[in-house]
């Protein structure tokens, strides 16, 4: 669920710096959340709670400007600010959709991705060849980073097989994309993925797409306010109204880094906190 939000403004991001290495940024980075897999959460001192917080505040942010880009385009900065206090307040309040919910609807999201990746590979691209450049290393990372938030597996149950999953379905999606756009038509526009569609003649699945943005972005973004409140407490309120105004004024790819940096620096915590426990111990 997480991996889908992301996805909608995270590939047009990696594509305009990586051009097609965005390709080896994911797999750099389903590796890097494969391994993660096996770190234990950041314990609770205040320089853990505060990293998970502005990890989880600064997720909920790239949500809410895919929100308000793929529902409300014409209000973008009025929808994205909304979404957080609304959504990601609710969360912090308490709400939470049961997990079977959750379950299928992820499972109906992966299914439509799959129909929307089918979609693409089977219409001829037209005029979008730009040839593939030298290795770009630094862009590749920043690709990896990018995404690495929401294909990092939450709780232990089968991590490593859901990892596998959403990392070869990111693949798959980027390289449909890529087919069909070109790196830099993907990469132009925070939208470009609804290019994607009117590029492979399928514009009547434009509904569609809209909907799996409400949902790729309400069920996520309802879980990070719950883990704001858990780690944050009553803080967390000032942090939903910092994330309320990036949403409005910031643009994406400097939350995408945020989020990206804040959850690498989540990860050295927890190897901190097991090799503190095992010296414990």
């Amino acid at each position: 669920m997480r991996l889908g939000g992301g996805l909608l403004v995270a590939l047009a991001a990696g594509a305009a710096g990586a051009g097609w290495w965005l390709l080896a940024g994911l797999v750099l980075a389903a590796i890097a959340a494969g391994v993660s897999a096996r770190v234990p959460e950041p314990g609770d001192a205040l320089v853990d709670r505060v990293v998970v917080a502005v990890a989880r505040l600064a997720e909920v942010v790239v949500y809410a400007i895919a929100f308000g880009a793929y529902v409300f385009p014409a209000h973008r900065e009025l929808a994205a600010a909304a979404f957080v206090v609304v959504v990601a307040g609710a969360g912090f309040a308490g709400l939470k959709i049961p997990t079977i919910v959750v379950r299928v609807a992820g499972g109906l999201l992966l299914a439509t991705g799959l129909v929307l990746v089918v979609v693409c590979l089977a219409v001829a691209p037209v005029g979008t060849t730009d040839g593939l450049r030298p290795p770009d290393f630094a862009g590749v990372l920043v690709a990896a980073v990018l995404v690495l938030p929401f294909l990092r597996p939450r709780g232990r149950e089968n991590a490593g097989l859901r990892v596998l999953l959403l990392g070869g379905f990111a693949v798959l999606a980027a390289f449909a994309a890529l087919y069909q756009l070109g790196a830099v038509r993907l990469g132009l526009a925070l939208t470009s993925l609804r290019d994607l569609l009117s590029a492979a003649d399928a514009d009547a699945l434009q509904p569609m797409l809209t909907v799996v943005a409400v949902v790729a972005t309400v069920v996520p973004a309802l879980a990070a306010g719950t883990e704001v409140r858990e780690r944050a407490g009553v803080p967390g309120v000032a942090g939903l109204a910092v994330a309320a105004v990036a949403a409005w004024f910031l643009p994406v790819l400097p939350v995408l880094v945020v989020a990206g940096l804040a959850t690498v620096i989540e990860l050295l915590l927890g190897v901190r906190a097991r090799r503190y426990s095992g010296a414990r111990d």
